[in-house]
């Protein structure tokens, strides 16, 4: 997972120096505590948006809910305030990954002034939680994260191509069935009726709307067929990309140690055994 990497702005000794360090920094103890209780209070003011989504929990204590939020929520701000201070470029982080994330967290307790129930979406906020992987040295799983990535831009053009196909599917269908079965089966419009088509050639099948009339029956048969046929289309074109991402991310080199093969390409000691790896060929 791509991070903002913050350039340390400041020399001498002063509150922003030491801000930089507790926020930015996850090599001392400062920084991780500060970390881990940031992710802390990010989990509980998901809970808290969960629950007050329960009526019956919000028709009794919506009032406390509410003060916990904005309490979460003006602690937030603050937070993504002095991020923004204590680095040399506040633009750059503010349209970073990380900068992009703390931003859209605090977003809907605010929208909830004019768009009431938008404080739900402070779910958003679980999204923070990223920072685990920095906080833990879980670094080679951004890197499995990685691959992960470039395999899906690697293959987004075929994946448009194929749901521009399944568009002009449901296109067609839909005015088809539309026709066919007409308003007083439920089919009062081709948009309507091109829901009904996504719906049956996903093979979810809600049943909100059913053909009635046999020809109607038999254009649902064969829209089902055609989603069965090619539903894991997509699923193939990504997975063939993946693999020839994984094949490139790895080299021949063998341990002198242990013998293990496939490292990846980058990789500087032997995952097995850590005994160092020749250097890669270019």
């Amino acid at each position: 997972m791509p991070r903002f990497h913050a350039p340390n702005p400041y020399s001498s000794a002063g509150w922003r120096q030491s801000c930089f360090s507790v926020i930015f920094g996850y090599d001392t103890a400062e920084g991780r505590i500060f970390d881990v209780v940031l992710i802390l209070a990010i989990l509980i003011s998901v809970v808290v948006a969960l629950v007050d989504s329960i009526p019956a929990i919000n028709a009794r204590y919506g009032s406390s809910f509410y003060v916990i939020e904005w309490g979460f929520t003006l602690a937030f701000t603050i937070e993504y305030a002095v991020r923004l201070m204590v680095v040399r470029e506040p633009t750059r982080y503010a349209r970073s990954f990380y900068g992009v994330i703390d931003l859209m967290a605090l977003l809907p307790t605010y929208l909830s002034l004019l768009l009431p129930g938008a404080q739900y979406m402070a779910v958003l906020r679980v999204l923070r939680i990223l920072r685990i992987f920095e906080v833990l040295h879980l670094r080679r799983y951004t890197r499995a994260s990685s691959v992960l990535l470039d395999s899906l831009q690697n293959s987004w053009r075929k994946i448009l191509v194929f749901l521009l196909a399944m568009l002009s599917i449901i296109t067609i269908f839909g005015a088809l069935i539309f026709l066919v079965e007409g308003p007083e089966h439920g089919f009062t419009s081709i948009p309507i009726s091109m829901y009904w088509a996504l719906v049956s050639v996903s093979t979810v099948g809600y049943g909100e709307i059913v053909p009635a009339t046999p020809i109607g029956r038999l254009v649902a048969s064969v829209l089902i067929l055609i989603g069965y046929g090619i539903i894991a289309v997509p699923t193939g074109i990504y997975t063939a990309e993946l693999a020839t991402s994984l094949r490139h991310r790895r080299d021949g080199r063998s341990c002198e140690n242990c013998g293990l093969t496939g490292h990846d390409a980058e990789a500087a000691h032997c995952s097995r055994c850590g005994h160092a790896l020749p250097p890669a060929k270019t």
